[in-house]
């Protein structure tokens, strides 16, 4: 019998970053959140103030009991 595949979840977070932020600490920032928590950049939205708001999200699979 075959098994059929996970369904694929998505869970996401956002967040804002200040206008003081530079660009790099926020790619740093961004790059230990996706090392540790698996977290991707879903979208990114750079406001004509300066301010940020991202949208990240990680893969939640449901699992289906085979037996």
């Amino acid at each position: 019998m075959r098994q059929q595949p996970a369904e694929k979840l998505w869970e996401y977070k956002e967040l804002s970053v200040p206008r003081d932020v530079s660009r790099e600490t926020t790619r740093l920032y961004l790059t230990r959140i996706a090392e540790t928590d698996h977290w991707e950049l879903d979208r990114l939205h750079i406001y004509p103030d300066g301010r940020k708001k991202v949208w990240l999200r990680r893969r939640i699979y449901k699992v289906v009991r085979t037996a």
